[in-house]
């Protein structure tokens, strides 16, 4: 019996009615009414028992940090050997969450600090961030927003969400909108659809992306109706967050179908943890699963200096080890960007082995994935065309905009079989003047 049945059958047990537990199973509200909260529940769905003194310790934990698991991701967990388990590392409580070290910090990433309106965070010139839900299915135990879990307080109300709207509308260097939280896709299809709905009409905003945990926690809610809600916002980008290969079930295979073939792009942001995915090999089984099933590996995070994370921290070298391992022994679409979001909102900072091994004038040293040194020989001079660097007062032109495809029709008429058009022979041409005398 496999282990995601025998955790419908406990389930099942545990509720009274086998039958109406396994009707439910794909419904994504009822997995949610059935979330699992306490320590109690878990055990006994699990068949787990903790020591006493364990025991007390996770409660102290809860009462810090909520537990909320969906039956789902529950169904996961191998019970086996549980507490090596990935599923059961990233959905549990343990008591290390509650040592908080000198370096440790609430706000890591500076969020509230970098907010100009309610909602917003906005480090980078042309992009925000959206907080638009502070809730999520599952409260992932390595979240660097652990200060937010929970807190339904603080779910933001249409006045809330209104005022984010408006500072986007306010601010013309916006192109790029990421609606996060908590997960956004908690919210109803209809609220969802209205904020594209809203950011859709703002001019200057060219590309909306999407942060959920969805297809990973609580595939089902990759329904064909929100699906056809995302669709109708095009461009949409969607990014997931699958940390380690076993997560990639059945379930949510079919979840990122969904959206791949609703013409949605997939992006992975993986985080690094240790017990979880520290290791070469899980890696590259992981991202291999993501683009087999039309996933880019996006980034790969060390993990935050969030309060409760220490016990998940692995060295930076740890990922140097593991980009190593990718970068020339797969396909180049495979390899996420290493990256580390520093503390104090100085953003997104990419690490990579050092391929760069020197450089001089004109020629610079270079070795590859196996270790072969090899030079790339530069121009001897080089002057950069039509610019002399002063973008604040350019008055080129670039060509920026679209080609028009002004010649479209008439290269179509050549090329089609419907179409008796041999040639295209300008207006005045002096030939076919001659013709007709």
């Amino acid at each position: 019996m496999s282990i995601f049945n025998k955790a419908q059958q406990d389930l099942a047990e545990h509720l009274g009615d086998e039958k109406i537990v396994l009707s439910k199973w794909k419904d994504w509200k009822w997995q949610m009414s059935k979330c699992i909260k306490s320590v109690d529940d878990f055990e006994q769905l699990l068949g787990i028992e903790f020591e006493p003194e364990y025991r007390e310790k996770i409660e102290q934990t809860v009462d810090t940090f909520p537990l909320s698991i969906t039956p789902y991701y529950l169904s996961l967990i191998n019970t086996d050997d549980y507490a090596n388990d990935p599923v059961f590392r990233q959905a549990f409580p343990v008591p290390e969450e509650l040592q908080v070290l000198d370096h440790d910090m609430a706000d890591p990433l500076a969020e509230d600090q970098d907010s100009p309106a309610p909602g917003i965070t906005h480090r980078y010139p042309d992009r925000v961030l959206f907080h638009i839900s502070n809730i999520c299915s599952m409260y992932c135990r390595h979240c660097t927003r652990k200060r937010k879990v929970g807190d339904q307080d603080t779910v933001p109300g249409r006045e809330e969400i209104e005022a984010g709207l408006e500072y986007i509308r306010n601010n013309p260097v916006v192109r790029d909108v990421l609606l996060s939280g908590g997960d956004p896709l908690m919210l109803s299809d209809d609220h969802l659809d209205w904020i594209l709905t809203e950011l859709d009409q703002i001019e200057h905003v060219q590309v909306v992306r999407l942060g959920t945990r969805m297809p990973v926690v609580l595939p089902y809610r990759i329904t064909d109706d929100l699906v056809a809600v995302l669709k109708k916002h095009h461009p949409i980008w969607v990014n997931t967050h699958f940390n380690h290969p076993r997560e990639m079930t059945t379930s949510s295979k079919e979840a990122v179908r969904k959206l791949a073939d609703a013409g949605i792009p997939l992006g992975n942001q993986s985080v690094l943890l240790a017990g979880v995915n520290d290791c070469p090999r899980i890696m590259k089984a992981l991202v291999h699963k993501l683009v087999a099933n039309r996933v880019r590996p996006y980034y790969l995070y060390q993990c935050d200096l969030s309060e409760g994370l220490n016990h998940f921290r692995t060295p930076v070298g740890k990922g140097i080890e593991i980009m190593e391992s990718l970068r020339g022994h797969t396909s180049g679409f495979s390899v996420p960007t290493y990256v580390v979001d520093a503390p104090g909102g100085g953003g997104k900072i990419p690490l990579n082995p050092n391929y760069l091994v020197s450089l001089s004038t004109n020629k610079v040293v270079l070795r590859n994935y196996e270790g072969v040194i090899t030079t790339y020989k530069e121009p001897d001079r080089y002057e950069q065309h039509f610019c002399d660097r002063k973008c604040d007062a350019c008055d080129l032109q670039l060509q920026l905009d679209d080609a028009e495809e002004c010649r479209a029709i008439g290269i179509e008429k050549l090329l089609a079989d419907h179409d008796q058009t041999i040639s295209l022979t300008p207006e005045d041409n002096e030939r076919m003047g001659r013709r007709a005398l």
